[in-house]
């Protein structure tokens, strides 16, 4: 699997770790607003925090989440990603 596979319309990749609180709360969100994603863990994934390190000027910060048209965001509100999406 890449590791910057653009997701497919409507829904989004989230890089995370097992231990932020902030993708956990985001990842609720998005379970709850019915948003599709697929999480990569960056500490698992070979490449991921390479990616997330370019996007996010070198540092790891999570959650990063990768959109259909190409562009990131770095720890979003759910109403940034869905106004994202829209």
């Amino acid at each position: 699997m890449t590791t910057q596979t653009i997701p497919e319309t409507g829904s989004i990749t989230m890089y995370s770790t097992g231990w932020c609180g902030y993708c956990r709360r985001l990842k609720s969100q998005l379970d709850s607003a019915g948003i599709g994603y697929v999480e990569i863990n960056i500490e698992e994934v070979p490449g991921a925090a390479e990616f997330v390190e370019q996007v996010n000027g070198g540092n790891q910060t999570v959650p990063t989440i990768l959109f259909p048209d190409g562009s990131s965001a770095t720890n979003p509100s759910l109403a940034e990603v869905r106004a994202r999406l829209s």
